[in-house]
């Protein structure tokens, strides 16, 4: 039986069910969770969160005093449940939404982290803390897709595979928004792109990190984690379909020369097409153990060019859009003479006028004091020309023009 009591009654040997607040304010990634030791309620007493949520069957009850029983003519009141309102999620500037998005970011990969690792032991996936972290994930796409989108690109070499899972969720989040899917199938995606790769647990280390070419062999162990994820997710409970068929198909293209059944056209599902386009883009664009990652621009630029056999084009136009062509973090060169780091897509704005903070004259060579542009602003007649390789000009760390003091951990 579910209970709803104050968290200063919260004691050891109770079963928390769900705390009553935003999970990015909790001490714990799990959702539910039996309490242990006196620290554990600590924890919740110093997060700020009031009330949470017991299951009295799977832990102690709380111990209430008994009233003693009045004899009433009265009419009994009728409690009423009350209708929970929509979930309203208010439009958040890049500025805003980083400091959310920051925490958000290290919070999921300590979670995916911790349940890839259960998944390597044998253990089955808990579908519910998945959930937990999509919608979490998903409300600051909703606020700001810049934000968690850009932060969970700047992932390192040891930590891709869990952030990669982070950023393919978030992606896919963007993707179903921009194809105008419901709320359902919004969470479905995100929540599809978060397992997809989970896989990969059962992939040797040494091969998934191995800084060069992999050998043929290799690469059938590395072919075969969709199968090996399609199992793990399938023998756990609560996995919906659209999950399992992530999972398993991401890998497919729509000429039928993906793996592991080389489906093609319209016998790989929308959501599956989906996988394909978002793992590849987070793929390309981070930096892994045999390479680096290229800037966003340039990696969409690539996968235009193998669209037609690899991907579905509407699907692919869809995902440009809600990512931009220039994408939060690419290095632009100005019609001015000036080198700038996009810094925020501006909704319902054109993509080619996106915000970018300038901080470097190629007349001068020199480096300028940074400037914020908005590019659709009035009276601005500055305008992208072209984007740029960093290197080419010498330039490290530009994340910095638009990360703040929000670079990741």
């Amino acid at each position: 039986m579910l209970k709803k009591i104050e968290v200063a009654k919260l004691r050891v040997g109770m079963h928390v069910h769900e705390l009553c607040g935003s999970w990015i304010s909790t001490p714990f990634w799990k959702k539910s969770f039996l309490i242990s030791d006196l620290d554990e309620v600590r924890q919740i007493l110093k997060s700020g969160i009031r009330e949470a949520w017991i299951d009295t069957e799977k832990g102690r009850d709380i111990e209430e005093p008994k009233q003693p029983e009045a004899v009433s003519d009265t009419v009994p009141v009728v409690q009423v449940a009350a209708v929970p309102l929509p979930k309203i999620i208010v439009p958040a500037s890049m500025e805003e939404e980083l400091g959310r998005a920051s925490r958000i970011v290290d919070k999921s990969k300590e979670a995916v982290y911790s349940m890839f690792s259960e998944a390597r032991m044998g253990k089955a996936v808990n579908v519910d803390n998945a959930k937990e972290l999509v919608e979490e994930i998903s409300s600051s796409v909703m606020r700001n897709p810049g934000a968690l989108i850009g932060l969970a690109r700047l992932k390192t070499k040891d930590d891709y595979t869990y952030m990669h899972s982070v950023a393919v969720c978030a992606l896919m989040v963007a993707l179903a928004k921009q194809l105008g899917l419901d709320e359902h199938q919004t969470r479905e995606a995100g929540v599809a792109g978060l397992l997809h790769d989970i896989g990969k647990m059962m992939v040797p280390g040494d091969i998934l990190n191995k800084p060069g070419k992999l050998t043929d062999e290799e690469f059938i162990s590395v072919k075969e984690h969709p199968a090996a994820g399609y199992k793990m997710l399938r023998d756990s409970e609560g996995v919906s379909d659209i999950s399992l068929d992530v999972c398993l198909h991401h890998h497919e293209k729509i000429d039928g020369t993906g793996y592991p059944e080389g489906l093609k056209g319209d016998e790989i599902s929308l959501f599956a097409r989906m996988g394909a386009v978002c793992d590849v883009y987070d793929a390309i664009t981070s930096n892994r153990p045999y390479k680096q990652g290229w800037c966003p621009a340039e990696s969409l630029r690539k996968m235009a060019e193998w669209s037609k056999g690899h991907f579905d084009e509407k699907i692919f136009q869809a995902f440009v859009k809600s990512i931009g062509i220039y994408p939060v973090g690419t290095l632009v060169r100005l019609e001015s003479g000036r080198l700038g780091v996009v810094v925020e897509q501006l909704a319902g704005k054109s993509l080619l006028t996106p915000k970018v903070r300038v901080f470097y004259s190629i007349k001068s060579m020199s480096y300028l004091q940074p400037e914020l542009i908005d590019l659709s602003g009035p009276g601005v007649q500055d305008k992208i020309a072209n984007r740029e390789d960093a290197a080419k000009w010498g330039l490290k760390d530009i994340n910095r023009y638009w990360l703040g003091d929000h670079q990741p951990t």
